[in-house]
C-alpha cells in the first residue's frame, strides 16, 4: 500500500552525480516501493536541482530503521556544532 505523501523541500547544498558535483536546491521526501533497495517499502529522498534538468539527482532510498537513524544522527549533529556555525554561510 502507498501513502502518496510527498514533502518537498527546498535546500541549499552539493550533489554528486555521474557528471561530478552540482548545487542542489531542492529535496523530496517519500514513503513508497523502492526502485533498487532490497525492501518492501523505503524512505525516499531524491536531492535536486530542477534548472538543471534530471540528471542533476542524486536518489536515495533507505529502509525505515536505517531512515529513523540517519535523522536522529542529523538532529543530534546539528545539536552538537556551535551556534556560531550554524548561521554561517
Amino acid at each position: 500500500m502507498c501513502t502518496y505523501q510527498t514533502t518537498n523541500v527546498p535546500v541549499s547544498g552539493s550533489g554528486k552525480g555521474a557528471s561530478g558535483w552540482f548545487p542542489v536546491t531542492a529535496a523530496t521526501v517519500y514513503f513508497d516501493h523502492p526502485v533498487d533497495a532490497p525492501a518492501g517499502h523505503t524512505l525516499n529522498i531524491d536531492f535536486r536541482n530542477p534548472d538543471r534538468g534530471a540528471a542533476a539527482r542524486v536518489a536515495v532510498e533507505l529502509d525505515p530503521a536505517g531512515a529513523r537513524e540517519l535523522a536522529e544522527a542529523i538532529l543530534a549533529m546539528l545539536s552538537a556544532a556551535p551556534p556560531a556555525l550554524l548561521t554561517e554561510a
